[in-house]
């Protein structure tokens, strides 16, 4: 069997990207050891604002609004980090348990036609010129031209790849559960030296979701029942009477981040590339925005339309991004402990996010929304703001009436928005891959944590929603920017 790209791995990273490279035209193949979609472990409970965007770029963000709940979930050391006022229509996070994420999800890329094969795993895969000869555990092979690495924190692929993995070992860990109770449990949240506790009865009345930290570093074995018991009643007094798991999982404070993002012909997502504490609830939106940079990029190289070196690119944009998030999630792991010391560093902290510009700082990191790639070397106009950052949707006048941004980007395309006379810029030999559209639009342009900033006469917005160039009144740098991240042009006038 030979496909273009070879994605393992069926979670929330895996499905997205095999879902951006689908809508590019690219041939994709999801391969999932899980035999059944069930998903045994879940610890994911949402997203937030900025992943919420990336779903609105592709037009499905409305199916998991319409199962999650929206809260403003982002906090630092108890203190919640309201995003209500920041520029976005989603100034908020969704709660939403991984298990529904990953069904809505399949439903998505099942009608795109992305082919799904689940229980198996790749055992092993030798990289060639052409592309790499993947082995199947039990004996099957495949062909492909690329190979991405979406399975997981303890990826084999990334090994076999001799990418390293340097960080952080674990220093606690926590059990998680979703068990029947013969006694009635209290409901919320408990802090104690040891570590976050909670109880969270479910609706049918006999099933709780429960986690606990452990008193001592658990072992890397799959954990028991016995074990949750165990953790229960040092925490409680009680086990609860605990019995009929649906699923036990065990998660640590371990932090790491691949060396490498690409080795050859094989690429790494979501916790393939990093793993953290999900304190702070990070980890999922960043798989899914790892996904979205690499989609559209690795599809470009596989339809011949950039060279190969617009995947180094890859690592060099989400590299950094997730070096970020992961010192966030190792601080706030740390101001969640109990202990006088710590105590005293929280309360400063809290103090501080009294401010509102410190509020707003940590906020927009949390959320996503501060991102910005450094994609000005060379630029020969002073950086506009917006240069590198994610493209505000704003509700723009054309011809054909108002017009979201992210309505363009359903179809994972770029696109030259000309905001100043008509015909005064076009995307030239590139227009058959970018589209370009006439529009006004008279409101402010505000950009999280940034603020105000001026209006631009021109954006190049790239399949992933960042801003790729920025006209103030002139073409200048336009044709190196289309050519950057649209390949060369086309031969044709």
């Amino acid at each position: 069997m030979m496909v273009d790209v070879i994605v393992a791995g069926g979670g929330p990273t895996g499905m997205m990207l095999a879902g951006e490279l689908t809508l590019a035209g690219v041939d994709v193949a999801v391969v999932e050891r899980r035999p059944t979609p069930e998903l045994v472990g879940s610890r994911a409970g949402g997203f937030h604002s900025r992943t919420l965007e990336v779903l609105d770029q592709r037009g499905i963000v409305d199916r998991f609004l319409a199962e999650g709940q929206t809260v403003q979930a982002a906090a630092f050391a108890g203190t919640t980090l309201d995003v209500s006022d920041f520029p976005t229509r989603h100034p908020y996070s969704l709660g939403l348990w991984q298990n529904h994420i990953e069904r809505i999800l399949a439903g998505w890329i099942g009608e795109l036609g992305v082919p799904l094969h689940r229980g198996r795993e790749v055992a092993g895969f030798v990289q060639d010129e052409g592309g790499l000869d993947v082995l199947l555990a039990g004996g099957e092979r495949m062909r492909a031209r690329y190979l991405v690495a979406a399975d997981g924190g303890r990826s084999a692929i990334r090994k076999a790849a001799g990418i390293g993995f340097p960080g952080w070992d674990a220093t606690r860990s926590s059990l998680i559960a979703e068990v029947e109770v013969a006694e009635e449990t209290p409901a919320g949240i408990r802090i104690d030296e040891t570590g976050i506790h909670g109880l969270h009865p479910m609706e049918d009345g006999r099933t709780v979701r429960v986690i606990v930290t452990e008193q001592q570093l658990g072992p890397a074995s799959e954990p028991t029942l016995a074990d949750l018991g165990k953790a229960l009643t040092v925490v409680y007094g009680t086990d609860f009477g605990v019995h009929s798991p649906t699923w036990i999982s065990r998660f640590t404070d371990a932090t790491r981040q691949a060396e490498a993002y690409r080795s050859g012909r094989v690429l790494l997502a979501g916790d393939a590339a990093h793993i953290h504490s999900p304190a702070g609830g990070q980890g999922i939106g960043l798989g899914i925005q790892d996904a979205v940079n690499l989609g559209w990029k690795l599809a470009q190289v596989v339809n011949g339309v950039s060279p190969e070196s617009l995947l180094d690119t890859y690592h060099a944009e989400r590299h950094p991004a997730g070096a970020r998030a992961l010192k966030h999630t190792m601080a706030l792991s740390v101001v969640q402990r109990v202990d006088p010391r710590i105590g005293a560093l929280a309360d400063v902290v809290t103090d501080l996010l009294t401010i509102d510009e410190a509020r707003k700082r940590l906020a927009g990191l949390v959320s996503g929304l501060d991102v910005r790639y450094d994609l000005g070397g060379g630029h020969p106009l002073p950086e506009h703001p917006l240069l590198g950052r994610r493209m505000p949707d704003l509700d723009l006048a054309t011809a054909r009436g108002t017009l979201r941004v992210f309505s363009l980007l359903h179809g994972a395309r770029g696109a030259l928005l000309n905001l100043g006379e008509p015909g005064s810029v076009g995307a030239g030999r590139w227009r058959d891959r970018v589209q370009l559209v006439d529009a006004s639009y008279a409101g402010a342009w505000e950009l999280p944590v940034i603020g105000t900033v001026s209006a631009p006469t021109a954006v190049l917005v790239r399949p992933d929603g960042y801003v790729a160039w920025v006209g103030d009144g002139s073409r200048a740098g336009l044709e190196d920017a289309l050519g950057t991240w649209f390949g060369p042009p086309t031969s044709a006038t």
